[in-house]
């Protein structure tokens, strides 16, 4: 909910992360798979309804004045962090901490809660607000993935439609992720290589202009250290056969050319994409081989 307030202004400033990391070291029972929950938050824009829903779990979870205390004052050093709030961070801020005061944390305020058997109005429009927990797995093992079930359910406050069968979306995050990861080997990604990257996924997987620029989107936007490259790897290899790989191959150098030809950093990435996907040798050649040679390293 603290990440949630945070990004009222639609931006965390490092700062703010700093402070919530400070905030963080006071619980010394915080688990890994716990902080990892928290970036999940931190990585992307948290909308109106997904807030609220946030809001809500934390009322749920104050037992004492004390409890209040901490969630207020966690808050205000949060957003004070980089020595600026906002009128957007002070609006949110006010109605949450507004939230936080209307729960009652006397014995007969718990108790209420806990023999309520109704379902308010609001409470069904929360339960069917934005929840990136329900993806976690993915955040963890596949971010191409979470990213793009995450923008479709509107967690960026805009939902997008792909009417793609959810084991062909899996594989198309594959697919992305790792021409991404190729186009990335330089530390940048070129218009002229997202272009590329747009045309392959138009091309291949019959999406319109639109539709494959945004999963080139998300793909580029998830590209980083902690993404599991061999994860990635393995997973495209066991949803696609050897001469679907084998023309990935193709793709990947094709990516790499987009930009003024191919560099031996970005072969030698397309190489142990190879190998992780078990192509022989002479695939990768070949594959290397349909860009010309004035056009590549070696």
């Amino acid at each position: 909910m603290i990440v949630a307030a945070a990004w009222a202004d639609h931006e965390i400033s490092n700062e703010e992360t700093n402070s919530l990391k400070d905030l963080l070291f006071r619980l010394p029972e915080l688990t890994g798979h716990e902080w990892a929950m928290l970036e999940m938050y931190i990585e992307s824009p948290i909308g109106e309804e997904e807030r609220e829903r946030l809001v809500d779990q934390l009322k749920g979870q104050l037992r004492s004045s004390a409890d209040k205390a901490l969630a207020k004052q966690a808050l205000e050093e949060l957003v004070s962090a980089d020595g600026v709030v906002t009128d957007e961070e002070r609006v949110v801020v006010d109605a949450i901490k507004a939230e936080i005061d209307s729960v009652s944390v006397g014995v007969f305020g718990q108790l209420g809660r806990l023999v309520s058997g109704s379902v308010s109005r609001r409470d069904q429009a929360l339960r069917g607000a934005p929840n990136r927990e329900q993806h976690f797995e993915d955040f963890i093992k596949n971010k191409v993935y979470y990213g793009l079930q995450v923008r479709m359910e509107g967690g960026n406050g805009k939902a997008v439609s792909l009417d793609i069968p959810d084991a062909d979306l899996r594989l198309l995050a594959l697919t992305g992720g790792l021409m991404a990861r190729v186009a990335h080997v330089d530390l940048e990604v070129t218009e002229e290589e997202i272009a590329a990257m747009v045309k392959a996924l138009e091309d291949g997987w019959n999406l319109r202009s639109d539709q494959a620029a945004f999963v080139v989107e998300v793909a580029v936007s998830e590209i980083g250290p902690d993404m599991d490259y061999y994860r990635l790897s393995r997973e495209f290899f066991e949803n696609t056969d050897e001469e679907q790989r084998a023309e990935f191959l193709k793709v990947l150098f094709a990516v790499s050319d987009a930009h003024g030809g191919v560099s031996n950093e970005e072969i030698e990435e397309i190489r142990t994409i190879a190998t992780a996907l078990r192509l022989p040798h002479k695939t990768f050649i070949d594959a290397k081989l349909t860009i010309p040679k004035e056009r590549r390293s070696s």
